[in-house]
């Protein structure tokens, strides 16, 4: 009889394969390496230890046998090659989880990698978790919302590199030799979740906020959280690839303005708010909590989460703040905040469509004029730093030179936090800190 899911963190070969896996990390260096020829003995026996780990596993998971296999063959070919950068391609391209998103199916994953949020050295990590894929999420992906890579996932157990703020795990961070073709990435919904209800709960204490009991409700369910995260995900994550885009939706692959990334971020957010509005008229369940989820995540854990250095969540959520507030739908008085519940949606979906508009116009733009279009928008509702030389306009702007030097131009915190917000943030900072490495359970 195979073991439960629950019971897996406890199973010794796991266990095993954990335990190598962290002292392997030991002595690993921050591209993977183990540099150091007086480790390598010590190394292989815990090679060895790992690959007749995910031997036994491969049967405790036969769905995964062919993909672990090809990680002890990965693993033995580090080690057989000197503990040089490892390449882990071969057991990257046999793992297809997007295959089998099934409610609950298991997953080993043993990686070469950078954790988003985590840890930047590409370290060896070890990750047991479990597919999230609620019916009425399937019923809406297969029927509304196409999205065959997007694979909702939560933590069984993991090695340090997820004990940490990273929620996500996705192929682009392994170390291979060559890029393949992605199929896939995955989201750990119980971790998104669990830090939504812990920081949305202390700010609502802290201002004094009255929820909806529906609102409410989510904050004290984390399973029904993790549905409404699953859907809200679902929906952001399709909206990169789709509508008018002036340019390249993955970021990562070219260097501009930090604020570009906010609003390519709040407008897919702002896609699944309105996809949502459509989908609660219809009787979808979950629809309205999606929108109390992308308002609350927005308004209240993202700008008082990480540095502020080029903080593009923080100021997304930011903007959505102040444009609330400017409309008339959010007000702080008497050391106490309120929303006018009724007129949320519509006024949430203004600014989305204003985001919209932009990406619609600067299709026709030359990247410097749709920059500062981009710049406009978000300062027309949010104060710029006093110092900033983006704020004077073009005339103290380098126009006439390589993108480079606009980007250079930008402020590390170019919109700095309001008054409310530093208010928040010191009252918030621990709990925050405190959703460090934190799953479901919690």
């Amino acid at each position: 009889m195979r073991p439960a899911a629950d019971d897996l963190p406890r199973h010794a070969s796991w266990l095993a394969l954990k335990d190598a896996v962290t002292a392997l990390q030991g002595w690993q260096g921050h591209d993977g390496s183990i540099a150091d020829p007086g480790d390598h003995a010590a190394a292989q026996a815990r090679v060895a230890t790992a690959v007749d780990a995910l031997t036994v596993l491969g049967t405790v998971l036969p769905h995964d046998q062919e993909h672990l296999a090809a990680t002890a063959k990965d693993l033995l070919r580090w080690a057989e090659g000197g503990f040089g950068v490892p390449d882990f391609l071969d057991s990257l391209t046999a793992f297809h989880p997007e295959r089998q998103r099934v409610d609950g199916r298991v997953h080993l994953v043993l990686f070469p990698m950078y954790t988003q949020n985590g840890s930047t050295d590409r370290h060896l990590e070890a990750v047991l978790l479990q597919v999230r894929w609620p019916q009425v999420v399937a019923e809406l992906e297969a029927q509304q919302f196409s999205n065959p890579m997007f694979v909702p996932v939560t933590f069984l157990d993991f090695t340090a590199g997820y004990d940490t703020n990273s929620a996500v795990l996705f192929p682009e961070t392994v170390a291979v030799r060559e890029v393949p073709t992605f199929t896939w990435g995955a989201i750990f919904a119980d971790r998104e979740a669990a830090r939504f209800r812990r920081v949305v709960q202390a700010a609502a204490d802290t201002t004094r906020l009255a929820l909806p009991p529906d609102a409410a409700r989510l904050l004290v369910d984390q399973t029904l959280a993790e549905e409404t995260f699953v859907l809200w995900d679902l929906v952001h994550d399709r909206t990169h690839m789709r509508g008018d885009l002036p340019f390249d939706p993955f970021m990562i692959k070219q260097r501009m303005p930090y604020f570009l990334y906010s609003l390519e971020e709040l407008r897919c957010d702002l896609t699944a708010f309105r996809a949502a509005v459509r989908l609660e008229a219809e009787g979808v369940p979950h629809a309205r909590l999606v929108q109390y989820a992308v308002l609350f995540d927005r308004l209240f854990r993202f700008p008082v989460t990480g540095t502020r250095v080029r903080n593009y969540d923080g100021l997304g959520g930011q903007l959505l703040f102040a444009w609330l507030h400017r409309h008339g739908v959010l007000h702080w008085t008497d050391s106490r905040l309120t929303l006018d519940w009724p007129r949320v949606p519509q006024a949430v979906l203004a600014l989305g469509e204003q985001i919209e508009q932009l990406y619609w116009r600067s299709i026709d733009r030359p990247k410097t004029a749709h920059w500062l279009a981009a710049y406009a928008l978000v300062a027309g509702t949010l104060e710029p730093h006093p110092a900033s030389v983006w704020a004077q306009g073009p005339p103290a702007l380098p126009v006439d030179g390589p993108p480079k030097g606009l980007t250079d131009a930008v402020l590390p915190d170019e919109f700095p936090l309001s008054m409310f917000y530093e208010a928040l943030a010191r009252k918030l900072g621990d709990v925050v800190a405190s959703t460090r490495g934190i799953v479901g359970s919690a």
